[in-house]
This record gives C-alpha cells, sequence and structure tokens, in this order.
C-alpha cells in the first residue's frame, strides 16, 4: 500500500505567527502562501498548512508529533530554550523543565502560539525500550 499523508489543516489564531514559531523552532521555512493556507512543508512533502478559521470558530487543541534526529533533538531544544519556552517531558505538562527517553530514545513537548502540543521525539513510541520515565 502506498497511501502517505499529503498535507493537514493546521488551524490558528494567527497563522503567520504559527507557522513562523513552527518552522523556527523545528529549522523549516515557511512556504509561500496557497490560497488561504500557510504551509510549512515536512520531510517526504507532507505540508502542515496553517489556516485561519475565523473569529466565530474556537480552536480546539490538536496535537502534532515530529520525528527528529538525535542532533536535530539538540538543535531543536537548544532554540526552544533560547526562546525561553516552557517545555515538559509529559503530555500533560506535569514535568516541566523535563525530558522524557521513552523507547530508549528522547522526547519533549510545548505549545504553540495558539495552544497545539507540539512534541519532538527521537524513536517512534513502541520501537525500543518498553520503560519509559
Amino acid at each position: 500500500m502506498t497511501v502517505q499523508l499529503n498535507h493537514t489543516i493546521v488551524h490558528a489564531k494567527d497563522k503567520k505567527e504559527s507557522a513562523e514559531h513552527l518552522a523556527r523552532i523545528l529549522g523549516l521555512e515557511v512556504g509561500p502562501p496557497m490560497g488561504p493556507f500557510l504551509p510549512v512543508t515536512l520531510a517526504g512533502g507532507v505540508t502542515l498548512d496553517y489556516a485561519e478559521p475565523g473569529p466565530d470558530v474556537d480552536i480546539h487543541m490538536a496535537h502534532y508529533a515530529f520525528l527528529v534526529s538525535e542532533q536535530e533533538f539538540d538543535e531543536i531544544w537548544a532554540r526552544i530554550k533560547a526562546e525561553g519556552l516552557t517545555f515538559f517531558a509529559d503530555p500533560h505538562g506535569e514535568r516541566v523543565g523535563e525530558i522524557n527517553h521513552n523507547d530508549g530514545g528522547r522526547g519533549l513537548y510545548w505549545l504553540d502560539p495558539s495552544g497545539h502540543g507540539m512534541e519532538i521525539i527521537t524513536r517512534p513510541y513502541g520501537s525500543g525500550d518498553a520503560a519509559a520515565d
């Protein structure tokens, strides 16, 4: 089967602010506008198409997890700390200022300007050491 994710829409209070935030933190670029969307392109050509749903539409938190290399993790983590962003080791935000070592890798979470939960991991869930911290 060759089914692949091509794009998804990320609702944002301010699409420019949110797209630029993610691109800056992950070391990516914001692409040119495509109609009402502002894309951030990931590996494999998958785009996160940022859009503003309108003033009368509530934005509900969504979760986006990005698989990165160990080197990319270090670079992203450094940018998160340099910007003074709050990060945490768990999806509930209880372990503030910590990272996790799930599956023998490293991971952390932070919130974007619209309140979406962003996550970086160096090992896919279920791929390694069953012990999680």
